[in-house]
């Protein structure tokens, strides 16, 4: 039986960077093997010598059998340590933890999502999913805010994405001509029906709840809203309590759960 405590080595086959604090890696395990997953699960990632971190996958799981990718902010010790590493480098991994999207719940739906900064990375693998199954999927959209311009994550790539797609910055910088505030202000621009459509956001927890009740004004219900959380991760297995959230674990019960599920313990996360 494979013990979920011992990672396994994998090979980081390609670096890209996204801004100045955020990179995509693009790993393969060393024994050719594929990494069953779905869209919201995430990986333990062990960069030997520094220590472990969580990190939830940023690609889809349909097109990319032999390798899989994670979108990573440089925030502490483990996370400064893979973003100086290079292709061809040595990690471990554990995984896949957590329960992920449910695409059954959002097949012949319309599915807006919403994204707040690095939050996006979980959001890509469900973007690329949808993508890849479109004709399974009603019309899908994409509300996104960033600090700044040069927050922006997978820039290059959103004009190739086969949806609507609005940004908006807190802060402008020279040359931007875009939408300037916080994310909730891209609900004046466009046209979001409830009847049947599930939104699915991930970002900071302030944004979560801002943009959870501007959908509540909107007439969504509590299933309706498909929330990601990641704050405070670390184990994957709930075993350390680093994530405990009220009777909620988010390694274990979530990182994926409904608006509903979450009302008796957000307030507890601020």
């Amino acid at each position: 039986m494979k013990n979920q405590y011992i990672p396994r080595l994998a090979v980081i086959k390609e670096v890209k960077d996204e801004t100045s604090d955020v990179k995509t890696f693009k790993i393969s395990l060393k024994d050719g093997r594929s990494l069953r997953y779905s869209p919201g699960q995430f990986v333990e990632l062990t960069v030997f010598g520094y220590g472990e971190f969580p990190a939830c996958f940023s690609s889809s799981p349909l097109s990319q059998r032999d390798y899989f990718e994670v979108t990573v902010r440089r925030v502490g010790d483990a996370t400064n340590a893979i973003h100086g590493l290079s292709a061809g480098s040595i990690i471990g991994v554990r995984g896949p933890f957590g329960n992920g999207f449910s695409l059954r719940m959002l097949k012949r739906k319309d599915v807006l999502i919403v994204g707040g900064g690095v939050g996006l990375a979980p959001l890509r693998g469900l973007i690329y999913y949808l993508l890849e199954k479109r004709g399974d999927y009603g019309e899908l959209k994409l509300l996104y805010g960033a600090r700044t311009p040069d927050d922006i994550v997978f820039k290059d790539e959103m004009v190739d994405w086969d949806m609507d797609v609005l940004l908006t910055v807190d802060r402008a910088g020279k040359g931007w001509i875009g939408n300037i505030g916080v994310v909730t202000i891209l609900f004046r621009d466009t046209e979001i029906k409830p009847d049947n459509t599930v939104a699915v956001i991930c970002g900071p927890l302030i944004m979560i709840s801002a943009v959870s009740a501007e959908l509540l004004k909107r007439d969504f219900s509590e299933d309706q809203i498909i929330v990601s959380l990641e704050r405070m991760m670390k184990c994957g297995t709930g075993m350390c309590g680093h994530c405990n959230i009220g009777a909620k674990y988010v390694c274990k019960d979530g990182p994926v759960f409904t608006y509903r599920e979450t009302m008796e313990f957000l307030e507890a996360a601020f």
